[in-house]
């Protein structure tokens, strides 16, 4: 491509033709990036000066921002973003945010400009968490928390969360991550224990939400597989995500208030061995489209 665009602008000996990308008024390369995702106009800034003069455009990175930026940017001390351009703005708020103690964060898609959040299982109310017969809080690189909290035996399992926030609108997906099995290194290696692991077969967790505006969702999932198929357990020493649901958000004002909770709550039979990371929240479409790959 590059050849291409180069002939377009020179002779066989080397001499202009004729009007070519450097010619192009920078406003009409503000104008076509505005149709562009923030990765495609980095790229083309490298071209000439236009580019990367429309590159660093604020009506360029204003379109490419929520409409309710600003109540992320209330999240941060004034310092860090005041005097800063939109594309400064829109790199700032692409990385994770802490607030509520550091127990939840919320983010920009470095792709689309979405709105993205997790919660930390801190974040959410566990029953027996307090209890070391039951729980344990454990530290390790695999949490972008950097901790997660795991089950070693409990009859009546319930984790309950809540988070209020304006969400731009869009329909989002909220989704628990979860692993069984208690995992660490050894020699340098990921190794998984299992020996506290059992219970989850018997009967499926049930995982539900709701919202401040009336809309509710659930699933049911069994956390373990009933029979070792000949190639292994496919649900064990691995981090999974289980859906709960989707809603929808017409508007960031008033804000949303999202509850959601997980439980396995007959008391028949105990269960353990369990670790729960966190629960994410991300726009349904983009979920997807980075399942497939699509995105990154």
């Amino acid at each position: 491509m590059g050849a291409s665009l180069s002939n377009l602008t020179e002779g066989a000996n080397g001499a202009a033709m004729g009007p070519g990308l450097g010619d192009i008024p920078e406003s009409c390369v503000a104008c076509v990036f505005t149709y562009l995702t923030p990765p495609e106009i980095c790229n083309l800034a490298r071209l000439n000066r236009a580019f990367r003069g429309a590159a660093s455009s604020d009506s360029v990175w204003e379109k490419k921002l929520p409409p309710n930026y600003q109540d992320l940017l209330a999240l941060l001390p004034p310092e860090r973003y005041q005097n800063l351009s939109k594309k400064d703005i829109f790199a700032l708020l692409s990385r994770p945010i802490p607030f509520d103690e550091g127990n939840k964060e919320v983010w920009l898609d470095r792709v689309t400009g979405r709105v993205c959040m997790s919660i930390s299982a801190k974040g959410m109310a566990i029953t027996g968490i307090e209890d070391r017969r039951y729980w344990n809080w454990v530290p390790t690189e695999e949490s972008r928390f950097h901790v997660v909290a795991y089950l070693q035996q409990i009859w009546w399992f319930e984790v309950d969360g809540i988070v209020k926030f304006p969400f731009p609108a869009d329909i989002y997906t909220l989704f628990f991550r979860l692993h069984l099995g208690r995992f660490a290194k050894r020699l340098g290696r990921r190794v998984c224990y299992f020996e506290h692991t059992h219970g989850w077969n018997i009967k499926p967790v049930r995982f539900e939400l709701s919202t401040s505006d009336g809309q509710q969702a659930s699933s049911e999932n069994c956390l373990d597989e009933t029979e070792q198929e000949a190639n292994g357990n496919h649900k064990r020493g691995l981090w999974l995500e289980y859906k709960v649901g989707e809603f929808v958000v017409n508007d960031s004002e008033p804000a949303t208030e999202v509850r959601f909770s997980m439980k396995q709550i007959d008391c028949t039979h105990s269960k353990g061995g369990l670790c729960v990371d966190s629960v994410f929240i991300i726009p349904s479409d983009l979920k997807e489209r980075k399942r497939r790959g699509v995105l990154k």
